[in-house]
This record gives structure tokens, sequence and C-alpha cells, in this order.
């Protein structure tokens, strides 16, 4: 083996929805100011009795069905999430547990928005190296736990959720190389911090970061997967905002690929953002086994990472 593949991938979203029109009675918004500046019209939110390792194992556990596979089959275990409330144990362990999975490797990976495409290539080098057999990436946050719910620059934004992907060796390379870096001195655009923690950014400096530095990055990112924008047959972003996705999505070039819109209806989950739309376009049917798709991930400490993978 000399490569590795997705083998599965599922998500999972709590079941309360808040609307727009439910935002407007909390803070001074409306559903129109809203859907114009972001694009976004529900999200979920999870309940206090639905801590960030809950959601995380029930996308993980999709996912292990979805591959027709056992917990013990799993020997890594990486949660990408900002939102851990506790510092140890961590959520990869939690995940663990809650899936009797016996031995693994257990490790959290927190750059934010970008946090599943970082986990994901760092599954990819290990199965590659022999590090691991099997991995369980799983990217999962809970924002309504670090938001200002009377900011409503933020708090119109944020959603809960997770989304996890199986993967395993294969005999040729189904997760591409990975593109990632950072802009460190930029890092306070995106905050999640203080005590208790919150959320908040800088949003046109973020925007113009996005719309304007990130569409030659992920052409890159096609580069080293051997493959033109024109070649792709979808696009996951970090679901962050429309007026980000659609821009970027369209200077990128991906003329023929299908390209995730998931956050007019979950909002911005963060790490969880890609594999929850990821997981949606292949139960939906609307990206095919064997498709090539553009990850690309973005936003907190302004880090970014994106790799070229096949569908499931």
């Amino acid at each position: 083996m000399n490569g590795s593949r997705i083998a599965a991938v599922g998500h999972y979203q709590p079941a309360r929805v808040l609307t727009n029109e439910e935002l407007a009675g909390m803070v001074d918004t409306s559903d129109e100011w809203i859907t114009t500046r972001v694009g976004i019209r529900t999200r979920h939110i999870a309940g206090p009795d639905e801590p960030v390792d809950e959601l995380a194992g029930h996308a993980a556990a999709k996912a292990l069905a979805a591959a027709g596979l056992a917990p013990g089959d799993i020997d890594l275990v990486l949660v990408a999430t900002s939102t851990a409330i506790d510092r140890s144990p961590n959520m990869a362990a939690r995940v663990a547990a809650r899936l009797g999975i016996p031995s693994p490797a257990a490790m959290d990976v927190n750059v934010v928005c970008a946090g599943f495409t970082h986990a994901l290539a760092t599954a990819d080098h290990a199965v590659r190296a022999g590090a691991a057999a099997r991995a369980l990436v799983i990217g999962a946050d809970k924002m309504s736990d670090v938001t200002d719910w009377s900011d409503r620059t933020t708090c119109v934004l944020v959603g809960d959720g997770a989304g996890a992907a199986v993967v395993e060796a294969s005999d040729e390379a189904r997760i591409g190389p990975v593109l990632w870096g950072s802009v460190p001195e930029m890092g306070h655009a995106v905050r999640i911090e203080g005590q208790p923690a919150r959320f908040a950014q800088e949003g046109q400096s973020v925007y113009r970061w996005a719309t304007t530095q990130l569409p030659a990055i992920a052409r890159r990112a096609c580069e080293k997967a051997g493959l033109a924008p024109e070649d792709l047959a979808g696009v996951v972003l970090h679901q962050a905002n429309l007026r980000i996705i659609e821009p970027l999505a369209l200077k990128l070039g991906a003329v023929n690929a299908v390209v995730a819109r998931d956050v007019a209806e979950s909002g911005n989950t963060s790490a969880a953002s890609i594999p929850l739309a990821l997981s949606k376009l292949v139960e939906q049917g609307r990206i095919s086994t064997g498709d090539p798709v553009l990850l690309f991930g973005f936003g907190g400490n302004l880090s970014y990472a994106g790799q070229v993978v096949r569908c499931p």
C-alpha cells in the first residue's frame, strides 16, 4: 500500500434548529440582514447536555457503520476541535471511550476552522507511513458554548455539529498531498479567548484575506494533486459565509464542480463544517464514488489547509 483513502463519511447535527426569525427576537437583527450579509437561514444548536464528544461520537459511529467497520478496527482517533472545555481527557480519548475503541492513539487537533483538513492530512501521513492501519478523523465544534448571544456580529454566524471520515490504506493515493500554512502575525483576526472563552473576529480583515489571497492557494492544492480546477467534481470550502464561499469558488475556476453551500442551513460550525458538508453531498448523491473533490479549510489563526480527495 502506498496511499490512503477515505472509506466512508458521516455527520451529525443537534435536533434544535435556530432560525433567523428567532435570533431577531434576541438581538437587533432580521432575516433579511442575516441572509443578505452571510447567506445563513438556520443553524443547529446543541443543548447543555450535548457536549462536543457526544456530537463527535454520533458522526463517527455513522462513518464506521458506512465503512462496515467495528470500533476495534480503528487504531488512530483524531478530533479537530477548538471548543473543548476541558484540557484532559481530550476529545479523541472521550470519543474512543464512547465508541469502545480499545487502544487507539488519540489526539486533538486545534486549528479552528481549518482543523479537519489538518487532521485529515495527519491521518493520511500516519497511514502511509505505517504508523496506523485505520484512522477515524472527526471535526466537531459546539460554537454555541463560546458565543456571546448579545453580539449580533457573531451570534448570527454560528452553529453546532460534527462530521467524520474513516481513513485507511489504499493501493493508490486517493487523498492528495496537503497544502497548508498560516499567517500567524494576523492570528488576532479570529479569536476564541478569555474567561469565559468567547468567539470574536475582525470580519472585514478575514473577508479580504479569504477572497484575495486564498483562491491562488486553493489552485496550488489542485496542482499538487495533478488536477486543474475544472477537473474537480466537487468543492467543499470551510462554510464561513456565502459572501466568502461564492467569490472564492468563482475565482478558483472550478466551473464543473458542485460547490457546497451547507452554511445556509448549518451556519459556521468551525472544524465540523467541511466533513459535515462533504457527508451531506455524499448522502444526497450530488457527488459520486471516485469523484475528485477539493477540501479547503481556512480561518482561525489565519491558517489554511487543503487537499483533493476521491469521494468515498
